[in-house]
């Protein structure tokens, strides 16, 4: 007789399943470029599009002709600079040893930050500088107003790092003062929320016998001793991770917002009323959905470099 044997059901490369603690990607690991400048932005996912454009790849068999791109519409608001992080490397890694905030405040940052009355200055030695950001979703559509404050990590000299960051705090950073059109990027986000849901949506576990007393239900959840296996497949809350996709190229940056507005908005976002850019392929998350852009960690050295010149853009 034939040994039987299954492939394993559900995934462990990504453990635990657990929701993420905030919609604002905790970024670990940053690239090193050569200008001084920003090494990541913050956007907030539209939606969907495509777009017809004039392939450019030296190689490719439709060369010269106009094919058909699928795009996401990234709204990219400016971002605030709020504060200056400094840094000393201890054994354990990175420690915060200094923060200047900025010396004016919207009314909107009051939620998330709290005030220092006395300015506080540079002080003692460090290894790193990096910018505390904050996102405008009050300049959006979305219906918010609370700011999302996040770590931006800086490319260069901790010297220049330095005179970087004090010319820019308090003042605006534009999604073009960080990315060009043809760069690569790492999306991190958090995916959509399913809810709580059984072993089969969850884990892909195949549907039982239909004289069984459950069909939907895991043939094997672990050994009798023990009082869990945490490698069975179990029902639990679904989505809401935070993931990373990697290499997600950028097509435009654009400045004019009615080139991608509807007369009705679009569907589940309303009226992009910022700079936005538009990204080759999905991205993570829903509609309205917080996005960090990073330039890209590992970048291929088969991807192709051109990009393709946009004719028309289809909503």
């Amino acid at each position: 007789m034939a040994k039987s044997h299954a492939p394993r059901r559900g995934t462990l490369q990504f453990w635990p399943h657990r929701r993420a603690r905030s919609e604002a990607a905790r970024i670990r690991n940053w690239p090193t470029l050569k200008e001084i400048k920003p090494l990541g932005f913050v956007a907030y996912k539209a939606g969907m599009c495509h777009v017809m454009a004039i392939d450019t790849r030296p190689k490719a068999l439709t060369k010269g002709e106009e094919i058909s791109v699928p795009v996401t519409i990234l709204e990219c608001p400016p971002l605030k600079v709020v504060a200056i992080q400094l840094y000393q490397t201890d054994p354990l890694g990175l420690k915060m040893v200094s923060s200047v905030r900025a010396a004016q405040w919207d009314k909107e940052m009051e939620r998330v930050l709290q005030i220092h009355k006395k300015q506080r200055q540079v002080e003692g030695t460090f290894d790193d500088v990096r910018l505390l950001v904050a996102t405008q979703p009050k300049l959006t559509g979305i219906g918010t107003k609370k700011p999302k404050i996040m770590e931006m990590a800086l490319s260069g000299t901790k010297e220049e790092k330095l005179k970087y960051a004090h010319d820019r705090l308090g003042k605006e950073i534009a999604v073009s003062d960080v990315f060009k059109e043809g760069n690569y990027v790492d999306v991190h986000a958090v995916t959509k929320g399913k809810g709580f849901q059984g072993p089969v949506k969850r884990h892909g576990v195949m549907l039982r016998h239909h004289k069984s007393e459950k069909a939907r239900r895991a043939n094997v959840r672990g050994s009798w001793t023990g009082p869990s296996m945490w490698t069975a497949p179990h029902s639990a809350k679904m989505g809401y991770n935070l993931r990373t996709e990697f290499n997600k190229q950028i097509l435009r940056i654009g400045i004019q917002p009615d080139d991608v507005r509807c007369p009705a908005g679009i569907n589940h976002y309303g009226v992009v009323k910022n700079n936005y850019v538009l990204v080759k392929g999905s991205v993570i998350g829903p509609q309205k959905r917080i996005v960090t852009l990073i330039h890209a960690t590992r970048p291929h050295v088969h991807l192709p470099k051109e990009v393709p010149q946009i004719r028309s853009i289809i909503l």
